[in-house]
């Protein structure tokens, strides 16, 4: 049952995540500070602190609330039926979307580590979710026989890639968990040269750009157009 205490504690832990935020946008990561979200607030320090016991327990909270919306993004955009790569696409497209209008938050994700801040395993269940979308896909395709065979998976990494396999790409052979991997790292890759500006004189028209790098890394991954 919920309570006015109960709903109030969640405004203001939501208005509290909202100054954060703000403050990301102007200070970074590194410059978010429990004390001056109060001060925003016009509450006491202490008072704050019941909320959040510590900076890293708030960021905490951001990277995961940033990561569930990025994965959000990514599943709202999946179209199970739709040609492999046309699916692939639409995620991809997603979560560069998502990522050009949150840049402060997708900042925090794959940006710069926060000095003295190291992520505990909370932040893993929300990490994922992109991933497993673009991961069903690939399952999807090996499921029904039309994911492009692949090399031999390197010694050193198969363990690496069965662990991978069970946690985002069920049923997907080593060897194409591997080329998914290396997609997945390409996607992040070019989202953060453009949400980095890492493009200037480089590419002037980033979304086409997108587009053409993102249909290549689907193919190179083993997807079939259909």
């Amino acid at each position: 049952m919920t309570t006015a205490r109960s709903r109030l504690r969640a405004e203001l832990t939501a208005e509290i995540k909202r100054i954060a935020r703000e403050q990301l946008a102007v200070d970074g990561a590194s410059g978010l500070s429990l004390r001056a979200v109060a001060r925003e607030l016009g509450m006491v320090s202490s008072a704050v602190y019941r909320y959040f016991g510590s900076r890293d327990e708030l960021l905490t909270a951001l990277i995961i609330d940033a990561y569930d919306a990025m994965g959000e993004a990514a599943e709202a955009a999946d179209r199970p039926g739709s040609g492999y790569i046309a699916r692939w696409l639409d995620v991809c497209h997603a979560v560069r979307g998502w990522a050009l209008a949150h840049p402060h938050e997708y900042a925090l994700l794959y940006g710069s580590p926060v000095p003295g801040y190291h992520a505990p395993d909370d932040t893993v269940r929300a990490a994922v979710r992109t991933g497993r979308v673009l991961g069903r896909i690939l399952s999807d395709a090996s499921a029904t026989g039309q994911l492009q065979p692949a090399g031999v998976a390197p010694a050193p990494l198969l363990a690496d890639a069965e662990a991978m396999s069970a946690l985002v790409m069920p049923g997907v052979p080593a060897e194409s968990v591997l080329r998914g991997v290396a997609a997945w790292t390409q996607l992040f890759g070019a989202i953060s040269f453009e949400v980095f500006g890492h493009y200037a004189n480089v590419l002037t028209d980033t979304a086409a750009g997108f587009e053409y790098m993102m249909t290549n890394m689907g193919r190179a991954a083993g997807l079939p157009e259909s």
